[in-house]
C-alpha cells in the first residue's frame, strides 16, 4: 500500500515533520511511504492559473496524491488555523478532485496541551469539503508534543505511538475494503 505523508510545517525540525518521519518505524512495513517535500514550492493558489496542463509543482503534487492509496497529514497550529502553505496545497487539489474518497489521517500536534485543536478542526472541515474519508481513529490531536519526541526526533510516548499506529491501521482497512 502506498502512503503519501505530508507535514504542514515548512520547518525541518518541526514536531509534525518528526511525526511524519516516524511513520515508517510505526507502520511495520505494511506501507510504502513517500514524504511530500514540495509544500514550500507550490505557487500561491489562483483559480485563473489552475489550468491543464497544470504548473509543474502542482502536477507533481496531484500525481503523488493520485498514486497514493492513502494520505497522512500532520500539521501544527498557526494563529488558530492550519499553516498557510498547507491550506494553499489543499486549495490546489479542489479542481482536480484528488482527495475525493481518499483515506486520510488528520493529525495536529502542538507544544500546548490542546494539541492544535483549532488547526485540527480547520483541517477536518477542509477535508470534508474535499470529500476525503477520514476515519475516526485517524483524527488525532497531540498536545505537549515536545515532551513526546526525543532530541533525535523519535516519538517516545507509548500513547502517541499507539494512536498513530491505530491511525495507520484504520487507513489500511479503508484501502483493502
Amino acid at each position: 500500500m502506498k502512503l503519501l505523508a505530508i507535514s504542514g510545517s515548512l520547518k525541518n525540525t518541526s514536531s509534525n515533520t518528526a511525526i511524519i518521519r516516524n511513520l515508517e518505524r510505526l507502520s511495520s512495513n505494511s506501507w510504502q511511504i513517500t514524504v511530500y517535500n514540495g509544500l514550500g514550492n507550490l505557487p500561491h493558489f489562483n483559480p485563473e492559473i489552475d489550468t491543464e496542463p497544470a504548473l509543474e509543482p502542482v502536477s507533481e503534487l496531484r500525481e503523488l496524491i493520485k498514486d497514493a492509496d492513502a494520505i497522512f497529514i500532520s500539521t501544527p497550529e498557526y494563529t488558530f488555523g492550519v499553516p498557510g502553505a498547507l491550506k494553499n496545497m489543499l486549495d490546489w487539489t479542489v479542481s482536480s478532485g484528488s482527495f475525493v474518497d481518499k483515506p486520510i489521517a488528520a493529525v495536529s500536534a502542538s507544544p500546548i496541551y490542546t494539541g492544535g485543536d483549532k488547526a485540527h478542526t480547520s483541517l477536518l472541515l477542509t477535508l470534508e469539503a474535499l470529500a476525503a474519508k477520514v476515519p475516526q481513529e485517524a483524527k488525532i490531536c497531540i498536545g505537549a508534543v515536545s515532551t513526546k519526541i526525543n532530541s533525535e526526533g523519535i516519538i517516545t510516548d507509548d500513547e502517541t505511538n499507539n494512536a498513530l499506529k491505530e491511525a495507520l491501521n484504520s487507513l489500511a482497512m479503508l484501502v483493502v475494503t
